[in-house]
C-alpha cells in the first residue's frame, strides 16, 4: 500500500518550510524571512509512531501584489485538496487572521479531506491565547506550535497519523496494478492512456504541457485490472514558469508515490535527456517498479543496429536503473503496446517477489565464497545471515560484524548476485546492514 501524503499549505512566511525541515530532520527547504522564498515544492519521507508518510512543503508563491498572493494561495490549496490525504493548514499566530487565510479556509471547509489547523509562532505561554482567534476560520480546533522551537509538534503529528487508518484501502481491490505514466511533456503519455482505455480520456495535442491534471482510469486488460494515471509532463525547473506547471510537477510526484509501477516514456526522436534522468530518479528513489517505453519508434530511420545502439545509450545515461526493461513502442501505430502491458504485469510481480531466508542465505554463502568481503583497516567484513523484510520494493537486511566496513562495491556485488539468481527485473532493491547484536 502506498504511503499517505501530507501537504503543508499556508500563505507566505507563516513557517511552512521551518516545520518541513524539523519533521524531515534536515535542512531541505530554504528558510528566510522573505515571503515566497520557497520556489519549488519539496517532498520527503517522514516517520512518526511507526507510521511512514510523504510530506510536501508547498512553496511556489512569488507574490507581486495582494491579488496575486490570493490567486496562488487558492491554486495551492486546490492542489493540496486533490493530491493529499491529510492537509496541514498553517497560519501565523502572531499576525492573526488575514484575507489569504480566510480565502483558503473557505475552500478547505468544503473538502472531505482531513484538515488540521496549525497555529505557528506560539513561542511562549503568553502567546497561547492567540490561537483562539482562529476558531473563526471554521476549520476546527487550532493546534498551537512553534516550528522554530519544536514546541507542540509531537501533539500535531499525533493528530496527523490518526487520519491514516483506511487511507487508500478502498481502491485496493479495484485495481490489482497501479501504473503511473511519467515523462517530460509531449512524449505521448496521454496518447498511450487513450490507447489503453480505448477512448479519449485525456486531451492529446502537439503542444507540450496540455495535460495539467493527473487522470485516473480503471481498465481491465485480459485477466488483470489496472489503475492508469496520466501524470502530466514534468519540465526542467528552469522551464517551470507557469504556475500551473509547478502544480503539474506535484501531481506527477504524488502519482509516482501512489503507483506500483511507473512507465517512463522517452521520445525516440529526442533521445535521452537530462530531464529523463531526473524523472527516472524520482521513481527510483520512491522504490517503484520501472518500465522504460521508448515511444515514436515509427518515426526513426532504422537499420538492424538502431535498437541495440539506442538501448546502449539508455543503459549508459540511465545506469542507475539498469534493472528496468526497455520496450520500443509506437502509440500512434499500436506497435508493441501488448508487449508493454505484459512487461508491466511482469515487473509488478517482480516487485512483490519474496525469497525464503534459507534459499537467500544459500546464495549469499556461495557469493561470499566466490568473492571474499573486503578488509578495511585490518578488519574483514563478516556476513552472518540475510533475510528479506519487505516487498514493493524488495528490501533485505544483512546482519554483519561491523556496519562501518561495508564497502559500496561489495554491496553492489551482493545486489548483482541476488538479481542473477532471483531476477527482480524492473524493481529497485534496497539493502541495509545491522550488527548481529540487534
Amino acid at each position: 500500500m502506498s504511503k499517505p501524503i501530507v501537504a503543508v499549505v499556508g500563505r507566505p512566511n507563516v513557517g511552512k518550510s521551518t516545520l518541513f525541515n524539523k519533521l524531515c530532520g534536515k535542512r531541505i527547504a530554504i528558510v528566510e524571512d522573505t515571503p515566497g522564498v520557497t520556489r519549488d515544492r519539496i517532498y520527503s519521507d517522514v516517520e512518526w509512531l511507526n507510521y511512514s508518510f510523504t510530506l510536501i512543503d508547498t512553496g511556489g508563491i512569488e507574490p507581486e501584489s495582494e491579488d496575486i498572493i490570493l490567486k496562488q494561495m487558492k491554486r495551492q490549496a486546490e492542489i493540496a485538496i486533490e493530491t493529499s490525504d491529510v492537509i496541514i493548514f498553517m497560519v501565523d499566530g502572531r499576525e492573526g487572521i488575514t484575507p489569504a487565510d480566510t480565502e483558503v479556509s473557505n475552500m478547505l471547509r468544503k473538502t472531505k479531506k482531513p484538515v488540521l489547523l496549525v497555529v505557528n509562532k506560539i513561542d511562549n505561554l503568553k502567546l497561547e491565547d492567540n490561537k483562539y482567534e482562529f476558531y473563526n476560520l471554521g476549520i476546527g480546533e487550532p493546534i498551537a506550535i512553534s516550528a522554530s522551537l519544536s514546541l507542540g509538534i509531537g501533539d500535531m503529528l499525533d493528530e496527523v497519523v490518526k487520519h491514516f487508518n483506511g487511507i487508500h484501502e478502498n481502491n485496493e481491490d479495484e485495481a490489482q496494478i497501479k501504473v503511473a505514466i511519467i515523462g517530460k511533456p509531449n512524449t505521448g503519455k496521454s496518447s498511450l492512456l487513450n490507447r489503453l482505455c480505448g477512448e479519449e480520456r485525456a486531451i492529446v495535442s502537439d503542444i507540450p504541457g496540455t495535460t495539467r491534471d493527473a487522470i485516473d482510469s480503471y481498465v481491465s486488460i485480459g485477466e488483470n485490472k489496472f489503475l492508469f494515471i496520466d501524470t502530466a509532463g514534468i519540465r526542467r525547473k528552469s522551464k517551470v514558469k507557469e504556475e500551473v506547471e509547478k502544480y503539474s510537477v506535484l501531481r506527477a510526484l504524488t502519482s509516482i508515490e501512489k503507483a506500483d509501477v511507473c512507465i517512463l516514456m522517452i521520445d525516440a526522436s529526442e533521445g535521452i535527456t537530462e530531464q529523463d534522468e531526473k524523472i527516472a530518479g524520482y521513481a527510483h528513489e520512491s522504490g517503484k517498479g520501472i518500465v522504460i517505453a521508448v515511444n515514436k519508434w515509427d518515426a526513426i530511420e532504422k537499420d538492424d543496429k538502431t535498437m541495440s545502439a539506442f538501448t546502449k545509450k539508455i543503459r549508459t545515461q540511465l545506469a542507475f536503473i539498469s534493472y528496468a526493461p526497455i520496450v520500443f513502442i509506437s502509440v500512434k501505430n499500436n506497435l508493441r503496446i501488448d508487449k508493454l502491458i505484459d512487461t508491466v504485469v511482469y515487473v509488478s510481480n517482480q516487485c512483490a517477489l519474496r525469497i525464503s531466508t534459507g534459499v537467500l542465505n544459500e546464495i549469499i554463502s556461495q557469493a561470499i565464497m566466490m568473492q571474499q568481503p573486503p578488509i578495511d583497516r585490518g578488519k574483514a567484513l563478516k556476513i552472518y545471515y540475510a533475510t528479506q523484510v519487505a516487498v514493493r520494493p524488495p528490501q533485505f537486511v544483512f546482519f554483519v560484524n561491523d556496519i562501518n566496513i561495508v564497502h559500496f562495491s561489495y554491496e553492489r556485488y551482493l545486489e548483482n548476485q541476488i538479481r542473477a539468481h532471483f531476477g527482480f527485473e524492473g524493481t529497485p532493491i534496497k539493502i541495509s546492514y545491522r550488527p548481529k547484536s540487534e
